[in-house]
């Protein structure tokens, strides 16, 4: 997406000494400040809001190497208590 925006000489000014201290682009730092105004969104309070999340982020099924989903975890909790050297 495209965005146009009409900047006062000053605040413009303002805006690329800034960007410039940060070693970014005025385009990029104007699309920095704007992502870290957007609001945080909802807690998921629920398994189901997390799994609606995990699909709307394309992780449910991105992993069609794992066949077999239990046997999968016991190995990583094994790996996560260090008994498994592999």
């Amino acid at each position: 997406m495209t965005l146009t925006l009409e900047l006062d000489a000053e605040l413009a000014e303002v805006l690329a000494e800034e960007a410039a201290r940060k070693k970014m682009s005025l385009p990029d730092y104007a699309v920095y400040l704007l992502t870290i105004t957007v609001p945080p969104p909802p807690p998921l309070k629920t398994g189901a809001d997390v799994v609606a999340y995990w699909e709307s982020e394309g992780l449910i099924g991105s992993r069609p190497d794992i066949t077999d989903p239990e046997a999968h975890s016991q190995v990583m909790r094994a790996k996560s208590n260090g008994r498994h050297r592999g």
